[in-house]
């Protein structure tokens, strides 16, 4: 498993419910929706580097 950042985020409570109740829906946790958002931001704006097939299915969930 790759290393992961640890950092805090400031988020006001109706954005994180919101992300809360989505992360809920995809059956994920908050961190782990979080990370999916950004993932996809990140390559439909070209800003992140192929990788391969097998990590692709795991970020797209």
């Amino acid at each position: 498993m790759s290393k992961k950042k640890s950092f805090v985020l400031r988020i006001d409570p109706d954005t994180f419910k919101q992300i809360e109740k989505w992360a809920d829906d995809e059956f994920r946790s908050v961190n782990g929706q979080l990370e999916w958002m950004i993932t996809q931001s990140l390559k439909q704006n070209k800003r992140l580097k192929s990788r391969t097939k097998r990590n692709d299915d795991e970020i797209e969930e």
